[in-house]
């Protein structure tokens, strides 16, 4: 039997990965279409204090290779936060689903009793179980991400529903 961890993390990421890539390709023929400067879509945000489109998505690629990697047990690549193009994510985005993809069911057996400890050494240490960390704290973060990359998309007015934001299922 697969883990259930596995179940709930990979096919779950690799999904709205993929979603969210064709998210951004939508944007990027729109912001072509319209003769739009695509920084003007990359840089966007809901409001000022939050973080632009851009970032938006490296963090989701972060939090998916994050998510994978504790649960199998691995250590967490470190990628630098360098793209600036609609091209540069969809790389990124690539490069996050193979990383993801590469685990192995087996990897996540008996993950369910890993403790998973967040900023390790720091006075924000946190402690949790491999699953309350999935369902608490790493799918919460990666979803919120995928979701104002869409919600930045949506607002500047590329036509995308919610069938554009759940991907293939």
């Amino acid at each position: 039997m697969t883990s259930p961890l596995y179940q709930a993390s990979v096919p779950v990421l690799q999904q709205m990965l993929l979603a969210l890539s064709d998210v951004l390709k939508k944007a990027e023929d729109h912001a072509t279409q319209k003769n739009i400067d695509p920084d003007a879509l990359l840089q966007a945000r809901l409001f000022p204090d939050m973080l632009p489109l851009v970032r938006q998505v490296q963090i989701a690629a972060d939090f998916s290779k994050g998510i994978a990697s504790r649960l199998a047990g691995a250590e967490v690549p470190s990628w630098p936060d360098t793209e600036v193009s609609f091209g540069d994510l969809q790389a990124l985005i690539r490069k996050a689903h193979t990383c993801i993809g590469a685990f192995t069911p087996e990897q996540f057996d008996s993950s369910e009793s890993r403790e998973i400890v967040l900023r390790p050494g720091t006075p924000k240490e946190k402690k949790l179980t491999a699953s309350a960390y999935l369902l608490h704290y790493g799918l919460p973060q990666f979803f919120f991400h995928v979701t104002t990359a869409y919600a930045i998309l949506r607002h500047n007015g590329i036509e995308i529903g919610k069938r554009d934001y759940m991907g293939a299922y």
